[in-house]
């Protein structure tokens, strides 16, 4: 988020000064880490839960939409920035991988058909293909069906044109364009404090290679801190924030680099929660390729830990508890008993338990083909909603401040594939006076910005055309 929100600035307004500031000692090791996170361009092509049911048999596909122009937008920046030159061979971090929706079950399965039936003839989801077809499903995904016994209620949704991305390569080298501009970048110097005068934001700093406090002063901050953005925020007093808390999610996953197993199988395959799971914990069963090696991952599998990020503090959570929030917190536990017996659950799962879930992607999967991996540290947002203390969703909420000039992230999942428009709201919130002026460099680097591609389906093709041909992608990316 704070690498394309500093390459969008850079481009509209290239006499400011930007300073970075990087606790740790490399880019992109936190929520970027290629291993902290799925690593799929989510687009809505094959999660379920985008697509929610509701009474009826009726099934709201807005979600899928909108996440998926937002990903449009991400695929035009990075396509812009490597015909430039700026982002290397894009082949180091992104590719082509089909997408897959698994339905298992009577429920998951009509789940799945009245998703497809809902989608495939919109301009952004052309191509889907859903079939109940065991030898077709195994020729699709030999490793979940190939060696399949018969019975049970299954079906698969494919779309050939989805992807996987690093996002920790991509954050690295948006970051290295970035100083090569000028933008100054340094790492392992941590912001332990944030406030504000008549004038500006300060900024207490600590350079913990030197060991020493030094003082920042800016216009305009943004807080991009994952996990460490809410305790800045309770630093600072940012009012809109007074009664947030902080709730950690870590996960863990199964990973194996056996090269029998992932050469019969490229794919990312999702399917739906179990009844009573959070949408946050909908498994999947992915290949990834990390610094050019071939993975799969299955998961998730939740996790806990005080920390807000994963190289933080045990203190983190106890120290995030106010006065102000205590109440809002024990409100949330109060009304959300059934997450707290799914985190429960979670946490005391065994192998086997773990074991039995892979195989019901994988039938035949051994437990000594397969490693357990921590995962990114997450903080869901915890807030007061109609007087009550609420789990605000699982989704990525920005802050700004009435004071001006700062905009914060917040949430559980960091919605890196939608990075591009919501750093372009950050820019709409926090600029609206100078916005009108950047809408043309805007626009050279993200075509559709401010069109919505499902009305103009001639655009799209263009668009994704251009996109694919740029990034190395199938044309079909979009659907």
């Amino acid at each position: 988020m704070s690498a394309t929100l500093g390459v969008l600035l850079r481009r509209v307004q290239p006499d400011w000064s930007i300073l970075v500031l990087e606790r740790l000692d490399g880019l992109g090791l936190e929520s970027s880490s290629a291993w902290n996170n799925a690593g799929t361009g989510h687009a809505g092509l094959c999660e379920f839960n985008y697509t929610p049911l509701g009474a009826g048999g009726s099934i709201d596909v807005s979600g899928a939409i909108a996440v998926n122009e937002q990903f449009q937008l991400s695929r035009q920046l990075w396509a812009r920035l490597v015909e430039e030159g700026t982002l290397g061979d894009p082949a180091g971090f992104i590719r082509s991988v089909p997408h897959f929706g698994f339905g298992h079950g009577a429920a998951g399965v009509e789940h799945l058909r009245l998703r497809h039936e809902a989608l495939r003839g919109h301009p952004l989801f052309g191509g889907l293909e859903f079939t109940r077809d065991r030898q077709v499903m195994a020729e699709w995904l030999p490793l979940m069906f190939g060696g399949r016994p018969g019975g049970g209620d299954v079906a698969v949704c494919r779309t050939r044109g989805g992807t996987d991305v690093d996002y920790g390569v991509l954050t690295r080298r948006l970051f290295a364009a970035l100083a090569r501009d000028g933008v100054e970048v340094r790492s392992g110097h941590e912001v332990r404090s944030l406030s504000r005068d008549d004038r500006s934001w300060r900024l207490r700093v600590r350079d913990l290679a030197g060991a020493r406090d030094y003082g920042v002063r800016g216009s305009f901050v943004f807080l991009g801190a994952g996990g460490g953005t809410l305790p800045l925020l309770q630093s600072a007093g940012v009012p809109e924030t007074k009664g947030y808390g902080g709730f950690p999610i870590s996960g863990r996953f199964l990973r194996t680099d056996r090269p029998e197993l992932v050469a019969r199988h490229h794919a990312k395959v999702y399917s739906h929660a179990e009844p009573g799971a959070p949408s946050l914990s909908v498994p999947h069963l992915d290949t990834r390729v990390v610094d050019g090696r071939a993975y799969l991952m299955f998961g998730p599998f939740a996790a806990f830990s005080p920390r807000f990020l994963k190289r933080g503090r045990l203190t983190d959570l106890p120290r995030s508890v106010t006065r102000r929030n205590a109440g809002t917190l024990v409100g949330a536990a109060r009304d959300n008993l059934g997450l707290l017996r799914y985190l429960v659950g979670q946490l005391t799962q065994t192998e086997s338990g773990r074991l039995r879930a892979l195989r019901r992607f994988v039938p035949d999967a051994r437990p000594e083909d397969w490693e357990v991996v921590t995962a990114g540290q997450r903080v869901q947002v915890v807030k007061r909603v109609a007087g009550r203390g609420s789990i605000a969703g699982f989704g990525t909420e920005v802050v700004t401040s009435a004071h001006g000039g700062l905009a914060a992230l917040l949430g559980a999942s960091p919605g890196a594939s939608a990075s591009v428009a919501i750093m372009l709201d950050v820019l709409e919130r926090g600029f609206p006076d100078r916005l009108p002026g950047w809408r043309p460099a805007l626009r050279t680097l993200v075509p559709a910005y401010g069109t919505p591609l499902a009305d103009r389906p001639e655009l799209l093709a263009e668009i994704t055309g251009r996109s694919a041909a740029a990034l190395g992608l199938e044309d079909g990316a979009a659907g």
